[in-house]
């Protein structure tokens, strides 16, 4: 199991070098805390297992989005994967150049769009028809090629923890039907503007072994036959991220080795470059979510420990039903069967329920584990709360890498008194 960065001294627990205490003395909770080192050990081991075969890694952005920790990945190598404008503005913030950047996504804005032509994006993922012409029309306008992918929806079962995680599934709104890639091929013949340079596919999150895999790849590999032998200049054959992390005890890592060999043979069959898109292989064990108990409560028969961290700061138990194991920060005697709650007024309002826990009391500090990818970048002012800060630890030295919001930036957009218009 690869080290998560985080463990104890003298029953204390530390993000590498740095005590959890310490650190919240000096930044206050909730924090994100983040272990540059976990990040670093990760990549490698990714990159590892692909040695040999030409390929690059685009991190997911959408996983983790700070700018340091985009800033991290480019020093180690990586390119991203992005869905968005606002993620295309945070890569180049970072230092990525446009062919450092896959743009994928369901829904790109003409804006959008236009904005990944203007910075030369290695590839736009191409999810429908409708876009493909869309962009067409618009690379046209602007007097370019617009490189593209299609992304290919194999349409085959994965098992995932979640329904919502599911995205190679029949039925998704993701990427190209199989049976209609050959139609789709054909139809870039009326489209000067647009140059196929790759094929791809996004199975899922938190797959843990290679069957689906197996099951796709050949689906994958008909659909780039089809456009190589239609004469388009296929270069990329990228197979997505999704690689599973452990949230619990019982949980295991993807098993990278059976992933690269399956998918090296495939990618050495093409002769392409291969596309890898992980996003929270990479950084979830990086993660804790670091926050104080406020009060603990007994109602009902039951015992709950109450958190200044809330779903606004981590939704992932809410949305997903997602486990994340929760420890207390310095060791104490006892344990105590409770809910893990938060202050925002929802019943969904959870990080753990009827959870064996350390017997912590007011004022003790938590850390919640594993929430390096979807904590901050789905967080949320809900119930006018400002969003955490976010720490980022490199050996015995931190650094504040996203300041703490203040009640000032809640409203900093807004206006009490509408200036109006007519239309």
């Amino acid at each position: 199991m690869t080290p998560t960065g985080f463990s104890r001294l003298d029953g204390v627990l530390r993000a590498e070098g740095v005590p959890l205490p310490a650190l919240a003395e000096t930044v206050g909770t909730p924090s994100y805390v983040y272990c540059a080192n976990t990040i670093r050990v990760r990549y490698r081991q990714l990159a590892q297992a692909f040695a040999g075969t030409p390929h690059r890694v685009h991190y997911a952005v959408k996983a983790n989005s700070n700018l340091a920790v985009l800033s991290l990945l480019r020093e180690l190598g990586a390119g991203v994967d992005i869905v968005s404008g606002g993620e295309l503005f945070r890569a180049r913030q970072a230092g990525f150049t446009g062919a450092d950047v896959v743009f994928s996504g369901v829904g790109k804005t003409i804006d959008e769009m236009a904005g990944a032509l203007d910075a030369g994006v290695l590839l736009i993922n191409v999810e429908s028809e409708a876009e493909l012409v869309a962009l067409d029309a618009l690379a046209a306008q602007k007097g370019v090629v617009a490189p593209i992918a299609i992304r290919v929806n194999p349409e085959v079962t994965v098992e995932t923890p979640h329904a919502y995680i599911r995205t190679g599934e029949k039925g998704q709104k993701f990427g190209i039907p199989r049976d209609d890639v050959s139609r789709l091929v054909a139809r870039l013949r009326e489209l000067p503007h647009v140059e196929l340079r790759g094929l791809g596919m996004h199975l899922g999150s938190q797959i843990g072994n290679a069957d689906p895999l197996r099951d796709a790849l050949p689906r994958l590999l008909a659909a780039i036959e089809t456009a190589r032998a239609a004469g388009h200049p296929v270069a990329f054959m990228d197979v997505g991220g999704g690689l599973a992390v452990p949230y619990g005890p019982d949980e295991r890592d993807a098993d990278i080795g059976d992933y690269a060999q399956i998918v090296r043979a495939a990618a050495a069959a093409t002769g392409l470059t291969l596309l890898l898109e992980p996003g929270r292989y990479l950084v979830a064990e990086a993660g804790a979510l670091l926050t104080r108990v406020l009060y603990r409560k007994h109602a009902a028969g039951k015992d709950f420990v109450v958190t200044d961290a809330g779903m606004n700061d981590l939704i992932r138990p809410a949305l997903y039903q997602a486990h994340h194991e929760i420890e207390a920060v310095v060791e104490t005697a006892g344990q105590v069967k409770a809910d893990v709650v938060g202050p925002i007024c929802e019943s969904g309002d959870f990080f753990a329920k009827d959870r064996a826990l350390p017997n912590v009391a007011a004022g003790d500090l938590m850390a919640i584990r594993t929430a390096g990818a979807y904590g901050f970048s789905m967080s949320s002012n809900y119930n006018s709360r400002p969003r955490p800060a976010e720490v980022l630890v490199d050996g015995d030295r931190f650094a504040v890498i996203g300041a703490r919001e203040t009640c000032e930036d809640l409203v900093r957009l807004e206006r009490a008194s509408p200036q109006w218009r007519s239309a």
